[in-house]
C-alpha cells in the first residue's frame, strides 16, 4: 500500500520530479541500448576474464602439485587395523590435503591414494600429498605399517594400449554406499582383479582415489539443490496423488452402484450424501524432511568429495580392456542405495568419455597432477570409504607374484627346487628358493605324500647344477628311483654309494674306518665323534652310565692314538678299528702292546683305573659291538683300516654321496650315529677353510625318526653349528613329535623352509601352529597325494604359506632320464667308495687284529716319531696295494 502512494504521488508529482524521472528512464534505456549495441564485445570481455582468471589458477595449481612428495605404506603380514585406525587416518589425510600454501587452488588441495599393480606385486599402496604435510603423510596410526619414502612421480615405459575411465556416485544424493566389513579384507575383489597380470605382457593397472575436505560453500549449494530437488519431487507426488484422487471420484460417481444407491436414497438423504462425494480437495505436498532427505549431507564433519580415477595399460590388444571390466567389477563390493558408476556414454561400438577427446586430455592432465574436478555427486564420508583407507590387511589373500619367488632353471646352481604352484591365471610355475638362504628344511606327511619325492627332484636337480649332497635312506628305495636320472657322465665321475642293504658275499660294499687317522684327522676330534656316537646310540649320559662312557671313552683313544702312530710310520694299513676295543679290554696280550704305545698319562690309567674296574662291567661296552661284528656286512665295511668314505672330502670336492642303511634296529642305530657324528665333525673342520672356501653341501636325512633314536644330540648340533660352515640339512619324517625334543626345537627354530602334506591332524597341527592361523589343520588333511602347504625364505623373509604341487621325478626331469645307464652308473659310484666284494672285506677284518699286534710289537715309538720327523706329515701317504684313503 505505502508502495502504491509512492508510485502516486511520484506521477502526480512537480515538474521538477517529472523531469528527473524521465531523466532517470532515459539513462536507463540507453545503457539498455548501449549494452544491446556491444553486446558482442562484452561477452567477449567476459570470456577473456574468465580464460585469465582460469589460466592463472590453473599455474598456480601446477605450481603447487609440482611440489608434491610420496610415501608407500608397506603392511605386514598381520596388519590388521580397527575401524577407529582408519577413522584416524582418513582424518590425518583430509587435514594433509589442505597444508598447502595460501595460494593455493582448491582443485589442487588434495590427497591421493595411488593402488598399483603392474606384475611384479600383487597391489601397492602410495600415498601422495603436498610437500607441506610431509609430517604428515610420513606418520599413520597403524603399528603393524612401514611408511617408505617413494619417488613423488612414478615413471613408467609407454605401453601400446591404454584405457581410462573416471567414476562417479550414481543414486540417492544423500544415500551411502554399503557398508563392507572388514574381514574379509575389502580389498580383496580388487587384489583379484589385478592378480593375474603379467609384466612381460606390459600389464599394469592404476586405481587413483583422491581426497578434499568438503568445501563449504559448496556444500551449502548441494544442499540447497539437494532440498529443491525433494520438494519438486514432493510436489509431483502431490500433483499426482490428487490425479489419482480426481480420477476416482469420477469413476466412483459414474458407476452403476453408485447411481442406484442415490436413486434409492431419499432426496434429502441424497442431497446430503451426494454433496460430500463431489467435493475433491487437492492434496497438499509433504513436508520435506530435512535430515532424511539430505542424508549423509547433513553434517559436514568428516566429509569429503572423492575423485575415482582407473588406468589399465598393455602391450597386449585386449588385455586393457579386460582389465578395466574387472576393477570396475570390483568395485561393486560399495554397492548399495548409491554406487561407482562408468561416467560417460556409450553409443554402440563408441564410448564417449575420459578414454576419448577432447577429454582425454584432461583426463591425463589430472592424472599427472592430482588435481581435482569430481562430479558434484562424490560426496563420502570416512565410513564409507574404510575399505579403501589402507593397505592390504592380514584378511586379505595375495597371490604369488613371479617377483616374489623365483622360477627353477635346470642346472642353476643358484636355486633350489620347491614345487608347482598354480598361479591366478591358472598356469603352473616350477617354485625355487635361493640356495644360499635356504639352511634347514622341514617336511612331515604321511607314508607315500610326496616328502621323499619332493627330496629327490630336490637332490637331482643339484647334483646336475655341480653341487655336493648326502643322502641318508634307511630304506634304499631313494637311489633306485633316482638313478635314472644321475646316470650321466658328469655325475659319474662324483659320486659314490655305500648300500649297506647288500645280500651275498659276493657283492662289492664301500668301506670306513671311523677310528682311521690315514687323513690328517685330530686326534681329539675322532675321539670325541666316536665315543659320542657310541653313547648317543646306546642312551648313555654321565648320570646313568659313567663307568660305560669312561670305558668306552679311553678304548677309543688309545687306538686313535695306535692308528696315529701307525699312520706316522707310513703303514696306516696297520691301523686298529671299532672292533679291536673287545681284544683291548679282554686279551691282557693284545692291551699290553697297546698301552706300551701309549703315553705315560695314558698308559697309566690302564695299569691302575682299569686293573680296578671288575670284569662284569665290561659286557655293557661289549655287546654293541658285538652285535655290529656278528652282521657280515657292517663287519665288512667297519672292519678295514683304510676306506674310502670321507665325508670332508665329498663336501669340499662338491661329491654326490648315497648310504642307505639296512634298517633301523639297534645294530643299525649305533652305524647311523657313527656316521652322523662324523658329519658334524667333518662340517665342524672346515673352520680351517676361509669362508669363501667353504663350497655348500646337504644332507638329506630320510626317516628322521629312525636317524633321531640313534643320533638325537648329534642332529641338533648340526642343526645349531653348521649353517656358518655351510652345511644344510633337510629333515623328512611322517611324526614330528617323534623326535626328541632337542631335534624337534632345533629344525623348527633354524628351518627357512616348512612343509606338511597330508596326514593325521595331531600330526599337521605341529607344522600349522608354527603359520599362526593362516592354514587350517583340517584343509591339509583333505590335501591330494604330492600336494601339500609350504613355507619359503627368501630374499630374508617369508613367503606362504602356500600350497603347491610336489615335484615327481618323471614329471620334472623326464629329459634326463638314462635307464640303460643305470648299471654303469652302479658301477662308478661303487668304485668311487673302492667297494670290494664283502668277503674279502670280512677277511681283512679277520686277519686285522694280528696286522695291528704286529705293528704294535714289531715297531717302537722311537721310530715311529723318527718317521715322522722325517718325513712330515703323511696323512697322502698310502701303502701299497691297499685301497684309497678317501674318494678320489
Amino acid at each position: 500500500m505505502d508502495t502504491i502512494t509512492l508510485m502516486a504521488s511520484t506521477l502526480t508529482g512537480s515538474p521538477s520530479d517529472m523531469r528527473h524521472l524521465a531523466s532517470a528512464l532515459g539513462t536507463a534505456v540507453s545503457f539498455v541500448g548501449w549494452v544491446m549495441d556491444q553486446w558482442l564485445w562484452l561477452t567477449l570481455a567476459v570470456l577473456l576474464l574468465y580464460g585469465v582468471s582460469g589460466w592463472i589458477a590453473r599455474r598456480l595449481a601446477d605450481r603447487a602439485t609440482s611440489r608434491r612428495m610420496a610415501v608407500e605404506l608397506v603392511p605386514s603380514r598381520r596388519f590388521d587395523p580397527s575401524p577407529e585406525e582408519i577413522f584416524r587416518y582418513g582424518a590425518q589425510l583430509s587435514r594433509a590435503a589442505v597444508a598447502g600454501p595460501w595460494w593455493t587452488p582448491r582443485r589442487a588441495k588434495a590427497v591421493r591414494i595411488r593402488m598399483r599393480a603392474d606384475g611384479s606385486r600383487p597391489l601397492s599402496y602410495r600415498v601422495e600429498g603436498p610437500a607441506s604435510a610431509v609430517h604428515l603423510l610420513r606418520t599413520t596410526p597403524y603399528g603393524a605399517v612401514r611408511c617408505e619414502k617413494s619417488a613423488p612421480v612414478v615413471r613408467d615405459k609407454r605401453r601400446l594400449f591404454t584405457i581410462r575411465a573416471q567414476f562417479a556416485l550414481h543414486g540417492g544424493a544423500g544415500a551411502r554406499l554399503r557398508e563392507v566389513p572388514l574381514v574379509p579384507d575389502p580389498l580383496q575383489p580388487l587384489v583379484d582383479a589385478v592378480a593375474d597380470l603379467r609384466a612381460d605382457l606390459g600389464d599394469l593397472a592404476e586405481v587413483c582415489l583422491d581426497l578434499q575436505p568438503a568445501p563449504r560453500w559448496q556444500l551449502k549449494t548441494r544442499r540447497w539443490q539437494v532440498i529443491q530437488a525433494a520438494r519438486q519431487a514432493e510436489r509431483r507426488e502431490a500433483r499426482r496423488a490428487t490425479r489419482w484422487m480426481f480420477q476416482d471420484a469420477r469413476e466412483a460417481e459414474d458407476s452403476v452402484a453408485y447411481q442406484l444407491s442415490r436413486l434409492l436414497t431419499p432426496h434429502r438423504e441424497a442431497r446430503e450424501s451426494y454433496l460430500p462425494r463431489r467435493m475433491a480437495m487437492p492434496l497438499a505436498p509433504r513436508r520435506v524432511d530435512r535430515e532424511q532427505a539430505l542424508g549423509k549431507l547433513t553434517e559436514d564433519a568428516h566429509l569429503v568429495r572423492v575423485q575415482l580415477m582407473v588406468r589399465c595399460s598393455s602391450n597386449t590388444v585386449g588385455r586393457a580392456e579386460r582389465r578395466m571390466r574387472q576393477i570396475h567389477a570390483a568395485l561393486d563390493v560399495f554397492a548399495a542405495r548409491t554406487r561407482f558408476a562408468w561416467m560417460g556414454r556409450l553409443w554402440g561400438p563408441i564410448r564417449v568419455g575420459p578414454d576419448r577427446l577432447p577429454w582425454r586430455k584432461v583426463f591425463d592432465h589430472r592424472w599427472r597432477t592430482g588435481q581435482m574436478r569430481p562430479p558434484r555427486t562424490n560426496w563420502v564420508h570416512f565410513e564409507e570409504l574404510a575399505g579403501l583407507l589402507k593397505p592390504p590387511t592380514a584378511h586379505c589373500r595375495l597371490p604369488l607374484m613371479p617377483h616374489d619367488v623365483p622360477t627353477f632353471r635346470l642346472g642353476n646352481p643358484e636355486l633350489l627346487l620347491q614345487g608347482w604352484h598354480r598361479a591366478a591365471d591358472g598356469r603352473w610355475r616350477l617354485l625355487a628358493t635361493r640356495e644360499q638362504e635356504t639352511l634347514f628344511e622341514v617336511a612331515i606327511g604321511k607314508a607315500g605324500g610326496g616328502k621323499t619325492e619332493r627330496a629327490l627332484c630336490q637332490a637331482v636337480g643339484l647334483a646336475h647344477a655341480g653341487h655336493g649332497l648326502l643322502y641318508v635312506d634307511p630304506h634304499g628305495d631313494s637311489w633306485r628311483r633316482a638313478a635314472p636320472f644321475l646316470a650321466h657322465e658328469e655325475i659319474m665321475g662324483r659320486i659314490a654309494r655305500i648300500d649297506l642293504a647288500v645280500t651275498g658275499l659276493r657283492a662289492r660294499l664301500g668301506c670306513w674306518n671311523p677310528l682311521g687317522m690315514d687323513r690328517g684327522q685330530r686326534e681329539h676330534e675322532v675321539v670325541a665323534a666316536v665315543s659320542d656316537a657310541y653313547a648317543s646310540a646306546l642312551g648313555w649320559n654321565d648320570i646313568t652310565a659313567p663307568r660305560a662312557i669312561t670305558i668306552a671313552t679311553k678304548a677309543v683313544q688309545a687306538l686313535v692314538a695306535v692308528n696315529e702312530a701307525a699312520c706316522r710310520a707310513r703303514m696306516a694299513a696297520c691301523q686298529a678299528t671299532i672292533f679291536h676295543i673287545r681284544p683291548l679290554l679282554t686279551d691282557p696280550v693284545f692291551r699290553g702292546a697297546v698301552v706300551g704305545a701309549l703315553d705315560e698319562e695314558q698308559a697309566a690309567w690302564w695299569r691302575t683305573s682299569f686293573a680296578a674296574i671288575p670284569a662284569d662291567a665290561l659286557p655293557t661296552v661289549l655287546n654293541p659291538l658285538d652285535r655290529l661284528a656278528s652282521n657280515p656286512v657292517t663287519r665288512a665295511m667297519l672292519g678295514s683300516p683304510v676306506g674310502a668314505y670321507n665325508i670332508r672330502a665329498a663336501m669340499d670336492r662338491r661329491m654326490v654321496v648315497w648310504i642307505c642303511p639296512a634298517g633301523n634296529g639297534p645294530t643299525d642305530r649305533l652305524l647311523v650315529a657313527l656316521l652322523v657324528r662324523d658329519l658334524l665333525r667333518a662340517g665342524l673342520s672346515r673352520r680351517d677353510l676361509d669362508e669363501r672356501q667353504r663350497v655348500p653341501f646337504r644332507a638329506y636325512l630320510d626317516e628322521l625318526i629312525s636317524l633321531d633314536g640313534a643320533a638325537d644330540s648329534s642332529i641338533a648340533e648340526i642343526l645349531e653349528q653348521l649353517r656358518k660352515f655351510r652345511v644344510r640339512v633337510h629333515g623328512m619324517t611322517q611324526l614330528l613329535q617323534r623326535l626328541s625334543g632337542a631335534v624337534r626345537g632345533s629344525l623348527l627354530q633354524n628351518s627357512s623352509t616348512l612343509s606338511t602334506t597330508t596326514g593325521s591332524l595331531e600330526a599337521i597341527r605341529c607344522i600349522t601352529n608354527e603359520w599362526g592361523d593362516q592354514v587350517d589343520a583340517v584343509e591339509v588333511t583333505e590335501l591330494d597325494r604330492y600336494h601339500h602347504y609350504i613355507s619359503l625364505t627368501v630374499d630374508g623373509r617369508r613367503v606362504g604359506p602356500l600350497q603347491m604341487r610336489g615335484p615327481e621325478l618323471h614329471e620334472t626331469f623326464r629329459r634326463l632320464a638314462r635307464p640303460r645307464d643305470v648299471p654303469a652308473l652302479n658301477r662308478a659310484a661303487d668304485d668311487m667308495a673302492s667297494a670290494r666284494p664283502v668277503e674279502e672285506l670280512i677277511s681283512v677284518a679277520n686277519k686285522q687284529k694280528q696286522q695291528v699286534l704286529d705293528f704294535l710289537t714289531h715297531s717302537t715309538p722311537a721310530a715311529a716319531t723318527a718317521a715322522s720327523h722325517s718325513s712330515g706329515s703323511t696323512s697322502d701317504s698310502e701303502e701299497p696295494g691297499s685301497s684309497p684313503r678317501s674318494f678320489q
